[in-house]
């Protein structure tokens, strides 16, 4: 993205340490967050890697093209997965956004549609807010209800801070755009 060098890089270093940690939620033992994990990990390295300071490496115009092509398949697997779940629906808004600045950049314009960015502004906007809410600590109910210590693959609360800094990283790169 086009924009100062040290904000730049701690977006790279923010989406690729939500990438990792979503690469280890895939571990959890419930196939539904596993799935939304994968989908999460795959957006927070793409984010870091299209975060790149664009003075330290511009990538050639063919790479926009493949984000873009990554980021549609992601959409489309999205929209699939969409049918039985709302849920599905903000990865759908993610990859949707994603292909968009792909494109944008691929164009060799710094500007995108100021309709369409402000839309996708104001929905990572609410869903920013939205998910800070939900930055409360959840117990996991153990058997017999007593309570037990959740893995790393299912604190909620923990999965809660990746979407909510991936929708504040969303939202920088947005403004880029």
């Amino acid at each position: 993205m086009h924009g100062p060098g040290s904000p730049g890089w701690l977006l790279v270093a923010l989406c690729a340490a939500t990438g990792a940690y979503c690469l280890l939620r895939m571990r959890s033992g419930v196939e539904e967050q596993r799935r939304t994990a994968g989908g999460e990990a795959l957006m927070g390295f793409g984010m870091a890697a299209m975060a790149v300071p664009a003075a330290v490496l511009a990538p050639p115009r063919w790479a926009w093209a493949a984000y873009a092509a990554v980021f549609g398949a992601a959409a489309v697997r999205a929209l699939w997965a969409a049918r039985g779940s709302a849920g599905h629906l903000h990865h759908l808004m993610g990859a949707f956004a994603m292909v968009y600045m792909a494109a944008v950049m691929a164009g060799g314009a710094h500007s995108g549609v100021p309709v369409l960015t402000g839309v996708l502004l104001l929905y990572f906007t609410a869903y920013v807010l939205w998910t800070g809410t939900r930055l409360v600590p959840v117990a996991a109910a153990g058997p017999a209800g007593g309570i037990r210590a959740p893995g790393w693959g299912d604190r909620l609360e923990l999965a809660h801070a990746c979407r909510l800094s991936m929708g504040i990283a969303m939202l920088a790169m947005l403004l880029t755009v």
